[in-house]
């Protein structure tokens, strides 16, 4: 029987309850923080952000499921939002993922058809494995699935590589084969959105990352196209990146942090976010105690 408060089932809540969802991309525990006290409903666990910055690696298929799994962890245990996952291709075994994913605290993942040696899905040169063998990965993912609540998501990169009559047909069959939702990668345009949600009885996720091929629709727009899931994998983490750049930079070629402070977040409001106090409160009566 499916845990009445698990995390699918969270997930699945909010994007019943906003439309679209606004899903943003939390590289850290502490990132997951900041975006719930900014009011979001939802995470999202990039495999991009996991290689880059926890590994300073580019987003190849160069990190295991174990540094997927370490990030899920930290992430899902700083807040209570639910979690939805970047697979890219399964792993070696897409059943033993989802088991895995589960336990450490996901809400669900999303599992792409292109091969083993995948590639950033706005780049070019991407190969797709056939259909049959990624109704494979989908039928091995549901199986895994402990809770069913658990969202097994499946990523399309097909139009990029074989058009939009490809992607649809792709889509149908993986409807078909058990993902609960739709997450088709790299389109160009918001009509592209639309054909697909009128044609199909399923979630939609939208990419919107910056710098790619897909324009950075507003919510109105996707909500205009049925949308269900408006995703920002790596906005913040990009915004992090270059005021970390620019920190480093400063700080070496000026010797001092001075001209930075107002562009950094205070003590006290980290100490907010963290709910200091109460922790450091705790400790302080510990130590009343032992004496």
């Amino acid at each position: 029987m499916a845990n009445s408060n698990s995390a699918g089932k969270r997930l699945r809540k909010a994007i019943a309850t906003e439309h679209p969802l606004q899903m943003v991309g939390a590289i850290n525990a502490y990132c997951a923080i900041l975006a719930q006290h900014a009011g979001f409903k939802a995470l999202y666990l990039s495999g991009a952000g996991v290689a880059n910055a926890s590994h300073g690696l580019p987003d190849l298929g160069l990190t295991t499921i174990e540094n997927v799994l370490e990030d899920i962890r930290r992430v899902s245990t700083a807040t209570d939002l639910p979690l939805l996952v970047d697979a890219d291709t399964g792993f070696a075994d897409p059943t033993e993922t989802v088991e895995r994913f589960v336990a450490a605290g996901a809400a669900g993942l999303h599992i792409e058809d292109q091969v083993e040696q995948k590639r950033c899905g706005h780049r070019p040169n991407k190969q797709l494995v056939s259909t049959e063998e990624m109704i494979g990965r989908i039928s091995a993912a549901v199986a895994g699935r402990s809770d069913p609540n658990f969202i097994i998501m499946a990523r399309t990169d097909a139009f990029a590589v074989e058009g939009m009559e490809s992607a649809l047909e792709r889509i149908q069959r993986y409807l078909a084969a058990g993902a609960d939702m739709i997450f088709p990668e790299a389109l160009t345009q918001l009509d592209h959105y639309r054909q697909i949600t009128s044609v199909i009885d399923a979630p939609v996720l939208a990419n919107i990352t910056e710098f790619g091929n897909t324009p950075l629709l507003t919510v109105e727009e996707l909500a205009s196209a049925d949308v269900a899931i408006a995703l920002y994998p790596l906005t913040a983490f990009r915004a992090m990146s270059a005021a970390a750049q620019e920190t480093y930079t400063k700080l070496r070629s000026q010797g001092t942090q001075k001209s930075l402070l107002d562009k950094m977040q205070s003590r006290e409001e980290l100490y907010q976010h963290l709910d200091y106090n109460r922790y450091e409160q705790q400790v302080d009566d510990e130590l009343d105690d032992d004496k």
